[in-house]
């Protein structure tokens, strides 16, 4: 894994431990655990994901994007930051 995947992938999980979770421990959010089973996110929760990843990577996420496959996990979300980062859809 790179060191930018992993940076990602730790401000992600950060972000989302902090302000959807309101935990500091790592050990309650698994990569690949779904945020929508377990409740953390919901429709507002997705935008505020959105917004975090707009001003933290300089992304601009489609409405067509917020699909629960691009923001249903941190692995998710990770993967598609990086599909951003290079072009993709």
């Amino acid at each position: 894994m790179s060191t930018q995947t992993m940076d990602v992938k730790a401000r992600v999980r950060d972000y989302i431990l902090e302000n959807l979770m309101f935990s500091s421990d790592p050990s309650e959010l698994a990569d690949d655990v779904s945020l929508l089973d377990r409740g953390v996110i919901d429709s507002t929760g997705v935008l505020e994901v959105v917004l975090f990843l707009e001003e933290s990577f300089g992304l601009q996420v489609k409405a067509s994007q917020m699909l629960p496959q691009n923001f249903d996990s941190v692995d998710n979300i990770v993967a598609f930051v990086q599909r951003q980062q290079q072009g993709g859809a």
